[in-house]
């Protein structure tokens, strides 16, 4: 089969479990192409490298994650990202894709051309730094007179380049699932109880995801829709509010930047996500809830490998897709 990996910052780490689940039910891996965090779990995997890095995420505490952080204040991003790849570096070892013993492709955005930039030649290792930068978290990278950065802002789960590999089933995994998809409603939420503060941040986040989303929505349409504004508009709604002295009410509690931040790429992300997927279709897309863990949260990558092998298998159960097909 053939897997697209999707970007989602921490979350990521579930590619690893899908990956696992996958393998473990005789599934041949024949091509990867990924984004972001699915560029980096993919190009180690297609590198047969993914298993020693597994377990050295395995053994990072919050603190160890800290201390791999390089803060820049004269970079456009907070990250300069050196650290973090310094492992991956290490264990790629200079490999170059075009030697990799299964096709890979890496999905960058060129933000001067404003298009998404396919890695299929050159250092793995090149490809992973550029697919990786978050806009505004990891610092965006210059190669051959294009600034590189995080290919989840035009290909959230690149399909596309898949299409030209003979697979029996291409599979998808999407780091923004629903807040229902996976994981399930929490016993507060279907509760009369009052909700506890960090649930309730969570749920709020969803809301204003929610409503960010429709929005992106009505203005992307004339983008991508092409003749097929008139569908797409069923999703826009119109909010109407009466004049009055205060309209806006106050923000949730704990609403930092980086929420704001994280909440506007997540609306981007999913209306292109839509738009992709209704071009070139899995045979199965895997969610990830996007409430599963925070874009930072990368000392919970034990918790997330786990994830990703808990929802492959139920999506496996109920798609039969095994080495039988």
């Amino acid at each position: 089969m053939a897997l697209a990996l999707g970007g989602g910052g921490a979350r990521g780490y579930a590619h690893i479990g899908v990956i696992q689940a996958l393998e473990e039910r005789g599934c041949d891996i024949v091509g990867v192409s990924g984004t972001s965090m699915g560029a980096l779990v993919g190009g180690l995997h297609a590198a047969g490298r993914l298993p020693e890095y597994a377990e050295w995420i395995r053994g990072l505490s919050q603190r160890d994650v800290i201390r791999l952080i390089d803060p820049s204040l004269r970079t456009p991003g907070v990250i300069r990202g050196s650290k973090v790849m310094a492992r991956v570096i290490d264990l790629l070892a200079g490999v170059r894709i075009e030697d990799l013993p299964i096709p890979f492709t890496a999905v960058a955005t060129d933000l001067l051309a404003r298009k998404e930039v396919w890695f299929q030649r050159g250092p793995l290792e090149v490809a992973i730094r550029a697919s990786i930068a978050l806009p505004s978290v990891f610092t965006p990278v210059m190669l051959n007179g294009r600034l590189l950065a995080d290919g989840g802002m035009t290909n959230p789960i690149p399909l596309a380049p898949l299409a030209a590999i003979h697979a029996d089933a291409t599979v998808a995994v999407s780091l923004s699932g629903e807040a229902d998809e996976g994981l399930g409603r929490s016993p507060a939420q279907e509760s009369s109880e009052p909700l506890p503060a960090a649930e309730w941040q969570a749920r709020a986040r969803n809301s204003a995801s929610q409503l960010l989303d429709r929005e992106a929505v009505r203005r992307v349409t004339g983008w991508f829709g092409g003749g097929r504004g008139d569908e797409a508009a069923t999703d826009t709604e119109e909010l109407v509010v009466e004049p009055a002295e205060d309209v806006f009410t106050a923000l949730p509690s704990g609403l930092g930047t980086l929420d704001v931040m994280e909440l506007s790429l997540d609306a981007l992300q999913s209306v292109v996500t839509r738009y992709r997927l209704a071009s070139y279709p899995p045979d199965l897309l895997i969610s990830i809830p996007k409430q599963a863990c925070r874009t930072l949260d990368f000392h919970r990558g034990a918790e997330m490998i786990a994830l990703g092998r808990k929802i492959t298998d139920e999506a496996l159960d109920g798609a039969a897709l095994t080495s039988d097909r």
